[in-house]
């Protein structure tokens, strides 16, 4: 008898910042960013998104740098009745540029161009955490939501740490967009799940099918040898996969997904998918969409993740071959931040421009001089004090507490969280010793005082994050002390010494 051919399933749905329905399945639009086509037809693009939406994948996430994705988003409303999704991200680089014109012009270009009057979902993503740029952007997001143009604020690559901060200071924060898939399992084995689930922050994977590497395409065959001939999907998740231990363990992986692809007689991407989508904190998974005439001639395959369920038998073999594989370095978001970058061109060239060095500090550290850095905080010339003082190549970074950018009307960054606290101070240490030079990976000594002797531990993780993250370990001392200012609960104070790059660990 023939098989009788059923309609596809219809996506899962789930709620994001306690009122907005959306499908577990969201159509990622990086691919209209370029390095996929050489040109994208705005009409055809558009009109593409009707079968998705008929489908039940009504949601579209793309952001500012994705090409003309948000003028297909426009296209389609200029054209459409049809109710659809569509979640944007503001990427800006931070350069000193923290004006709230600069934001109300990046929110309002995109209402502009995706033909809406409120966004549903406005991302954010920090290129740098010792940049106060990002602080002060959140301050100017939050007061244009207030007036209505945006309905949810989330973030896109942000860790563990850093969630906790912007949510402990005050911050609303719906999403946090970050790679999940079988080789990526930094959202489980770190905190950022738990992060995540503690403050109802719905999680958005992408890279779960690893640019396509995931498919019955890839089972078997050589690993490819010219990164120039791939995609910049391809390109950037071929890094992942030789993060994770290189080719022949992610075969092992893809041979297990296949096995279970054929007892369940779906696709191995949509065995991936479920993968990812039974993680208790991920609300959906994104899914490239190049939305072109063909584009659906893909939704029944991607549908198939909704269509049965992983045995624990299932999980059990993923589980065997995921062994293999070696932990991708760092939290979520680390790839944008420090080595390995894992993006398609291996660096941050396709992201941000590389910013010149500070000629007259070199000029100054070459005649000897006495180098101050001052945050222009209005107690520095009246206690007569400076953030940092280099010599040569030591740094003496002040005692320095969790204090906000000034004017942003936020009392203290971290809020009553010793911990955040903790890690928005080593964010301002870091950023005291780049302006002289350095980086976080020089410090030799911290001092740190609690206020509270039951934050001792909370502020330890903190500092021990932080520093694991540098590869180093300074000396370091605690004590419990009577900090000055109610709302500080954390001072520390440092010591850098330049130039040495390689640790050699002795132990007893």
């Amino acid at each position: 008898m023939d098989k009788i051919a059923l309609p596809p399933p219809r996506p899962e749905r789930t709620v994001i910042g306690g009122d907005t329905s959306i499908p577990r399945m969201i159509s990622g639009l990086w691919q209209l960013a370029g390095g996929h086509d050489e040109t994208v037809n705005v009409e055809t693009a558009a009109r593409a998104m009707e079968p998705l939406i008929d489908s039940g994948l009504d949601c579209f996430d793309m952001a500012d740098h994705y090409g003309d994705a948000e003028l297909v988003v426009g296209r389609f409303h200029e054209t459409s009745s049809r109710n659809m999704l569509a979640f944007t991200k503001w990427c800006p680089p931070e350069n000193g540029t923290k004006s709230f014109e600069a934001a109300e012009k990046a929110v309002d270009l995109a209402l502009q161009r995706m033909g809406q009057k409120q966004l549903t979902l406005m991302q954010y993503h920090i290129w740098n955490y010792s940049d106060d740029t990002y602080w002060h952007n959140f301050t100017h997001l939050r007061a244009i939501q207030k007036q209505g143009k945006i309905k949810h604020i989330g973030v896109t690559n942000v860790d563990a740490a850093h969630l906790e901060l912007l949510i402990n200071t005050g911050f609303q924060i719906a999403t946090n967009q970050v790679s999940c898939s079988v080789l990526d399992q930094r959202l489980v084995r770190g905190r950022l799940a738990s992060v995540c689930e503690k403050y109802k922050v719905g999680v958005l994977a992408y890279g779960t099918l690893l640019g396509g590497f995931l498919s019955e395409k890839w089972l078997g065959q050589p690993e490819p040898t010219d990164m120039n001939g791939l995609n910049w999907s391809l390109r950037k998740y071929l890094r992942f996969i030789r993060a994770a231990g290189g080719w022949k363990p992610f075969q092992g992986v893809l041979r297990a997904l296949s096995t279970i692809s054929r007892q369940h007689d779906v696709s191995i991407a949509a065995v991936a998918t479920r993968y990812v989508l039974d993680i208790p904190v991920v609300g959906a998974v994104i899914v490239g969409c190049r939305l072109t005439a063909e584009s659906s001639k893909y939704t029944a395959r991607n549908l198939e993740a909704f269509s049965f369920e992983l045995s624990m038998a299932d999980h059990a073999l993923i589980r065997e071959a995921q062994q293999a594989l070696s932990d991708i370095p760092g939290d979520c978001g680390d790839e944008y931040r420090r080595p390995p970058y894992l993006t398609a061109a291996g660096d941050l060239s396709h992201h941000i421009e590389d910013l010149e060095r500070d000629n007259q500090l070199d000029m100054a550290y070459r005649g000897g001089q006495r180098i101050e850095y001052s945050t222009g905080s209005p107690w520095e010339p009246i206690a007569g004090y400076c953030r940092a003082v280099r010599l040569g190549n030591n740094v003496y970074i002040s005692g320095t507490t969790a204090n906000s950018p000034i004017d942003l009307g936020i009392p203290v960054l971290g809020g009553s969280s010793a911990r955040s606290q903790t890690v928005a101070i080593l964010d301002i240490i870091s950023r005291a010793v780049k302006a002289v030079g350095g980086d976080l990976s020089d410090i030799v000594r911290t001092r740190v005082m609690v206020r509270n002797e039951i934050d001792c531990e909370e502020v330890s993780r903190a500092h021990g994050w932080a520093f694991q993250c540098e590869g180093i370990r300074p000396a370091n001392m605690l004590i419990v002390a009577n900090l000055v200012g109610a709302e500080y609960l954390v001072e520390i104070e440092a010591e850098a010494h330049l130039g040495y790059s390689s640790v050699l660990r002795l132990s007893s």
